[in-house]
């Protein structure tokens, strides 16, 4: 079986050079809210969770919110906020106040992300945030790491002029004895989880002249490197040994030579069956034979999603040293169209030996998808998930809010919908009722790789659960949740968080 060697070729080398991490310095400071005024910070961040938030707060904090509510500069509703510049009786020569409907993570979250834009501007180095009407909690701690991580995270791999990195590089969470285990705890996940989704959106936001599948198996390498992962890249030849005819069917329109790519981390006992997450990695999706429309074309960079979440995920579970085994599985190529391109109603044979009337060469996710499936049962796995930017019927159906989540197994989904809920990283459950199976059958294969345009995300969900039989297993269909448009264009780094909240929950 021919596989690549440990080290990427000359030519490669030159345009897969490694993500570095850009995450800040996250630590923990003793102090009760009645103890905010005398925390020594560039900037301290209150965050005021209900309209008697106040209460609790010494009296120079307590008195700079009072008057700023009677004087009509802050409203106590979720979403405001009020910076003060050295306010009298507070050590902090910058002061923010932002308000959360209530103590949840999520309402926390929202007024912690409030708050952070309006530090980056500033020249603060060092910040700390502190609760007022709410105590910490692990949720709350950790959804506080996200939003900062997230309000300094800058691309700039291919923009010389972008801004100069933010002057603010260490975040402290303020919190009262009886709350700091649960603290320290928080913001190690959090940090890590925060890293993981960072080297998610780096991969993802980078163009695929650079991100190509090479680059890929690169950030599989430097995690081997880094974090003890063990790491195999198959080529071509290896891949057409396995038999893996879905997979050679798509790569086989592009120059662009194709990665099989698996990794495994062990953190667990050899004989501990491992989770297996199956990451979808086109780099670039023009459509193939079916070629997209142009406008927002330069987006499908952005369908290695599902793989840059798997490398991600492992990079984060490799620094918690999580005690659970993982393999990841990215194919990893583009889809093109050329005079070698794969065409509408060609039959290939996948490496389950099941036979596909390939009937839109732009519904090629499935296709990459459906062998890695099939690759994925020689670990016996205790469960395998894939992620997929699949179809745009799911952004139809779920918007931007929710990954589309798609299983038989009641256990497994419900797993996955506790993790999302955990890491603020939500799914929502699709059905897959064995009637919308009949669209994917063919005169001339086992199956067609599409159906009609009802119900586009459940039969593609149909098609990949023909290859899952041996196993559990859901999908994560992301293609609402893995990048944003518009000006906030870029990668978002979900469902990083989701993934390693439910990995996590299989080490116990």
């Amino acid at each position: 079986m021919s596989r690549l060697a440990g080290a990427v070729g000359t030519a490669d080398a030159r345009r897969v050079n490694s993500v570095q991490s850009l995450i800040m310095d996250f630590r923990l400071l003793h102090a009760a809210p009645t103890g905010l005024a005398e925390v020594a910070v560039d900037a301290l961040v209150v965050l005021l969770c209900g309209e008697h938030a106040s209460a609790v707060l010494p009296k120079p904090l307590a008195r700079a919110v009072d008057d700023a509510v009677s004087g009509g500069d802050l409203q106590l509703k979720a979403g405001k906020s009020l910076y003060l510049h050295r306010p009298q009786g507070v050590k902090a020569p910058r002061v923010v106040f932002a308000c959360a409907s209530d103590g949840s993570a999520r309402a926390i979250r929202a007024a912690a992300t409030t708050a952070f834009g309006l530090l980056k501007g500033l020249g603060a180095k060092h910040a700390a945030v502190g609760l007022a009407g709410a105590a910490w909690r692990e949720s709350s701690a950790e959804a506080v790491v996200a939003a900062a991580a997230d309000a300094v995270y800058l691309y700039r791999h291919t923009k010389p002029s972008a801004p100069a990195a933010a002057a603010w590089t260490r975040l402290s969470l303020v919190a009262d004895k009886a709350h700091v285990p649960a603290v320290q705890h928080a913001i190690a996940r959090g940090r890590a989880i925060a890293m993981g989704v960072e080297l998610a959106r780096e991969c993802a936001n980078r163009p695929a002249n650079h991100a190509t599948p090479s680059f890929l198996a690169a950030q599989a390498r430097q995690l081997a490197r880094d974090h003890g992962l063990k790491v195999d890249v198959f080529d071509r030849k290896a891949v057409e040994k396995l038999g893996m005819g879905a997979f050679l069917a798509v790569a086989q329109g592009s120059d662009e030579p194709l990665r099989f790519i698996v990794a495994r981390y062990e953190g667990a006992g050899k004989g501990k069956a491992p989770v297996v997450l199956v990451g979808k990695g086109i780099t670039f999706d023009t459509g193939g034979i079916s070629i997209k429309p142009a406008a927002e074309m330069d987006e499908m960079k952005f369908d290695m999603g599902g793989a840059a979440s798997v490398l991600g995920t492992l990079r984060a579970l490799a620094q918690l040293k999580a005690k659970v085994n993982v393999v990841g599985l990215i194919p990893a190529t583009e889809n093109m169209p050329s005079g070698r391109a794969v065409k509408p109603g060609d039959v290939v044979r996948s490496m389950s030996g099941q036979t596909i009337e390939i009937l839109n060469t732009d519904a090629e996710g499935r296709l990459i998808l459906c062998d890695a499936l099939t690759y994925a049962e020689r670990f016996e796995p205790a469960a395998v998930v894939d992620i997929a930017t699949l179809t745009g019927a799911c952004v139809i159906a779920l918007g931007h809010h929710r990954s589309g989540l798609f299983t038989v197994d009641d256990d497994l989904a419900a797993q996955l919908h506790k993790a999302g809920d955990a890491a603020l990283d939500p799914c929502w459950r699709m059905p897959l009722d064995d009637e919308y199976d009949e669209a994917l059958k063919s005169n001339f294969a086992d199956m067609g790789n599409v159906g009609g345009r009802a119900g586009g995300s459940i039969t593609a969900a149909m098609f990949l659960k023909r290859f899952t039989a041996k196993y559990r297993w859901a999908h994560l269909d992301i293609a609402g949740t893995a990048w944003k448009s518009g000006a906030a264009k870029g990668a978002t780094g979900r469902p990083v968080p989701l993934l390693v909240h439910f990995v996590l929950g299989f080490a116990g």
